[in-house]
């Protein structure tokens, strides 16, 4: 960590200590959430998202393919999470970076346990499935990908059209039924700055947090959990997060649907 950045790390603690955001936010307020959806014309579905500074794209892809041997009947998911070398200048770009492995294990765990895609609904007959491809790029970063991505990647699959399928193939020109969604998954990920607890830190506050908990919802259930830093956070702690999460759900739920 530079001199600067070291001075912002400290001066993001000292105000946790005394509860204070250094953009005057409540301690569980997210930044402004925008979402743009339909900005990728050749995708079946895409949604651009951005909080506060923080701006990641999502693509849908549906592509005929084989099923695997396993799930004959089933359709295949498949997300993937890249982080652009235009998005801050410590990234490059090159095999995926430990943060892409974790953003995109994390997008995908959200979507695949709430079963926002029945794999079933995907099946089209005998030995062919639609595979739905998910990519999510970050454009910039300023603090939280891990919510920016799964909020995106949710909304570009509630835009998505599913191709016509004739005569064995997909027409790409014709995309007129909506992609079936079962569950809306959303994510709420929540910094610890020495024991102070905040929801959506921006890019100084990660600098100079000591445990990061995210956490995945839908309507009724927890979904997934993942757990950053060497930090740790008490069981009452975890509760409350939980039903902050819940309460956040309706919220981030609306904005994902909205057309």
């Amino acid at each position: 960590m530079d001199a600067m950045s070291k001075m912002k790390s400290n001066y993001v603690k000292k105000l946790s200590e005394e509860g204070k955001r250094e953009d005057s936010r409540d301690a569980f307020s997210f930044r402004e959430i925008k979402i743009t959806k339909g900005i990728i014309e050749h995708a079946e579905g895409s949604a651009q998202v951005d909080i506060g500074d923080t701006r990641v794209i999502a693509g849908v892809k549906m592509v005929v393919e084989s099923p695997h041997d396993d799930t004959p009947n089933e359709g295949n998911l498949i997300v993937s999470v890249t982080i652009l070398p235009m998005a801050a200048t410590e990234y490059e770009s090159g095999p995926p970076s430990p943060e892409e492995i974790e953003l995109s294990r994390v997008t995908d765990r959200g979507i695949r346990s709430a079963v926002s895609i029945d794999p079933a609904s995907l099946f089209i007959e005998e030995g062919k499935v639609w595979s739905v491809y998910v990519d999510v790029y970050v454009l910039n970063y300023s603090g939280n990908m891990l919510d920016a991505a799964s909020i995106a990647a949710m909304a570009a699959l509630t835009n998505a059209r599913v191709p016509e399928y004739k005569d064995g193939s997909a027409n790409y020109e014709k995309r007129d039924k909506k992609l079936s969604i079962k569950n809306v998954v959303t994510s709420t990920t929540f910094a610890k700055i020495g024991d102070s607890l905040f929801l959506d830190a921006n890019e100084n506050e990660e600098s100079a947090m000591n445990a990061r908990l995210t956490i995945q919802v839908d309507d009724t259930q927890i979904r997934a959990m993942q757990k950053g830093l060497s930090g740790s956070f008490t069981m009452e702690e975890i509760n409350k997060l939980i039903d902050i999460s819940f309460d956040k759900h309706k919220e981030l739920k609306g904005l994902i649907i909205k057309e």
